[in-house]
């Protein structure tokens, strides 16, 4: 399928609409007959260099901006201003170069799409990558109510976050709500020891069982299970369909409430009924956990015109919020959440669009980190 039909509900995934000249193949049509295509998405720096980047980061924000040493400073202040001046005595402006070289204009945002791709194809982009490449299968445009099958920027920001902060998902027993494709569980595979990656819908849960299987080859450094399970956020039982290959048995509800210490979830927020749905589900389930845990949430703020408020608003955000504040103000004797930012300062591992604003004030995206006591 070359030519995408766009209709009005029709939602498409940033994520590939900066990459014209990748690749990807289509491999199947889903059980709703939507093209499902799979890309490769390169592990930028190798996980065992990570504690050297971190602390090469750590050394660099402690530098002054002058190149000139701060003790000298008084003494060479002339020679720093010379060195600002070309030829003629005028000023020359340094420019801060781009941390990523583009070379393609940004108004085309057409990905390269090829009809149906053997498996020589698919693996010819892989030579020499060894285990940091990630294979993932998706879908590149979707309705609203599918888009957990497409892969979304927040979902990259979060893995950022695992791989530069490694220590804290060391050997820990974590569970995903919305998972969607299953990236980010499959990136914390890496150093966590089982993931219950969660969603719902028989489509998208295989669609993530698939990827689970195509990146078995990622090194696993604490053993690294990956378990995909259904959960409905508008239900409170655990699905326990003895006919679904999802669905929940004793040993990992028992496995889930004594040994889980993490809780993740990348780029849901943008239903407010989902997003009580999903702070009900945090609640319930941290309420019944044996152990304190870490809640990490990252997404994504989307800026529409309302005719409500008849200016350019960002309400699914603002919600976000304002549950996020009611799940601090929660005193119910067993548990205390708090909450704080984490600004996206941290390393990056994929090749994907970190926008200034996400850098500077946080405009774009943010990851949240809930400690409960």
């Amino acid at each position: 399928m070359e030519v995408f039909t766009f209709t009005k509900d029709t939602v498409l995934s940033e994520v590939h609409l900066y990459f014209p000249h990748r690749k990807h193949f289509m491999v199947r049509l889903n059980a709703v007959g939507q093209p499902v295509f799979q890309s490769t998405f390169k592990i930028l720096c190798n996980s065992d260099t990570l504690e050297e980047f971190s602390q090469n980061e750590k050394e660099a924000e402690n530098k002054e901006d002058c190149a000139c040493p701060e003790e000298d400073f008084q003494t060479n202040d002339v020679k720093c201003a010379i060195k600002l001046l070309d030829e003629d005595g005028d000023l020359e402006v340094l420019r801060k170069p781009q941390s990523v070289k583009q070379d393609y204009p940004r108004d085309i945002i057409c990905p390269t799409i090829l009809t149906i791709a053997n498996n020589e194809e698919i693996h010819s982009n892989e030579n020499g990558n060894g285990n940091r490449v990630v294979r993932m299968e998706h879908t590149l445009a979707t309705p609203l109510g599918d888009v957990g099958k497409q892969i979304w920027r927040g979902a990259f920001l979060l893995a950022d976050y695992i791989l530069s902060n490694s220590e804290h998902f060391k050997g820990c027993t974590a569970l995903e709500l919305g998972a969607g494709t299953g990236f980010t569980s499959i990136i914390l595979s890496m150093v966590a020891n089982t993931i219950y990656c969660t969603d719902v819908g028989e489509d998208l849960l295989e669609m993530c069982m698939r990827n689970v299987t195509l990146n078995r080859n990622l090194p696993k450094k604490a053993g690294g299970e990956v378990k995909v399970k259904e959960m409905d956020w508008l239900k409170k039982a655990f699905s326990s369909d003895s006919e679904s290959p999802y669905s929940w048995n004793e040993e990992d509800i028992a496995n889930l409430h004594d040994h889980m210490t993490v809780i993740i979830a990348a780029d849901v927020i943008y239903d407010d009924d989902l997003t009580d749905a999903l702070f009900n589900t945090i609640y319930r389930i941290a309420h019944s956990a044996r152990n304190p845990c870490r809640i990490y949430l990252s997404t994504e703020r989307r800026y529409n015109f309302t005719l409500r408020q008849l200016d350019i608003t960002c309400d699914a955000y603002n919600h976000f919020r304002s549950c996020l504040k009611e799940l601090e103000d929660i005193i119910d004797g067993k548990i205390k959440f708090t909450a704080k930012e984490i600004k996206p300062s941290f390393p990056q591992f994929f090749s994907y669009e970190r926008i200034e604003q996400l850098v500077s004030d946080g405009n774009f995206s943010s990851v949240y980190c809930n400690n409960i006591v």
